[in-house]
């Protein structure tokens, strides 16, 4: 998924790296994966996000989502 934030890229790699690594410890497999993550993000536009920019920022995610997996398989 493209970055594009004030985070810098050595912050973004070691998060994911390390989410990537308690999955991995888990023996969590695709299904499971998805699932949590999935969840996860459904907890932060929850909680982060003012209800009246959901529906936009969800629909931006997806279309960003969607593009960064184009061209992979």
């Amino acid at each position: 998924m493209p970055q594009q934030s004030r985070y810098s890229d050595a912050d973004f790699e070691r998060l994911m790296n390390e989410i990537i690594m308690v999955l991995e410890k888990e023996g969590a497999g695709r299904d499971l994966s998805l699932m949590v993550l999935g969840n996860v993000i459904t907890h932060i536009f929850e909680q982060q996000v003012p209800p009246q920019q959901r529906q936009a920022m969800v629909e931006q995610f997806t279309k960003v989502l969607s593009k960064s997996v184009q061209g992979t398989a």
